[in-house]
C-alpha cells in the first residue's frame, strides 16, 4: 500500500491556497505560498490519520489521483495504519487481538495510539496474531523494493 495521499491546492479569495485531501474529508488547511500550503497539508494528513487511529476508525487507502502533490503518512504511523487496515479487512476487533496475543487491552490499544512509540517486535507479533505478515518496502530505489 502506498502511504501518499493526494492534496488539492485551490486559490482562495483572500490570496491564500486552500488545501484539501479527497480521501480524508477532515483535511482542510491553507498556506500563503504553495510550499507552505503543502507543509500544512502534510501536517493535516498526519493529524487526520492520528485522530482516526485514536478512535480506532478505518483509514481509507489513498486514491490514485492525477495530483502531483501528495502528503506522506509519517513513517512512525505507517505500521499502525497497516495493522488497522489488516484488522478492518479481516473484521477483527481489539478484543480479538487481545485474545490472539494474550496481551492486556492497554498493550493492544497502544498499538493504535499515535503518541505511543511501539517496538517493531510488537507489530510483528500483532500482525502474526491477525494472520498477516508485515513487509518493509522502500520506494524510489530503481524498480526494486529494498
Amino acid at each position: 500500500m502506498s502511504y501518499r495521499y493526494p492534496l488539492l491546492l485551490t486559490p482562495d479569495d483572500n490570496g491564500t491556497l486552500l488545501v484539501t485531501c479527497p480521501d480524508l474529508p477532515e483535511v482542510t488547511s491553507f498556506g500563503e505560498t504553495e510550499q507552505e500550503a503543502i507543509e500544512h497539508g502534510q501536517q493535516a494528513v498526519a493529524e487526520a490519520i492520528s485522530a482516526r487511529l485514536a478512535r480506532f476508525e478505518s483509514i481509507p487507502e489513498p486514491s490514485k489521483q492525477d495530483s502531483a502533490i501528495t502528503a506522506s503518512v509519517p513513517l512512525r504511523l505507517q505500521p499502525k495504519v497497516a495493522l488497522m487496515n489488516v484488522m478492518t479487512f479481516k473484521r477483527l476487533s481489539r478484543a480479538d487481538l487481545v485474545r490472539a496475543t494474550g496481551w492486556s487491552r492497554t498493550s493492544v490499544d497502544r498499538l493504535f495510539d499515535p503518541r505511543h512509540n511501539n517496538r517493531l517486535e510488537q507489530f510483528e507479533e500483532a500482525f502474526r496474531a491477525a494472520g498477516s505478515e508485515p513487509v518493509f518496502i522502500v520506494q524510489g530505489v530503481g524498480d526494486k523494493a529494498a
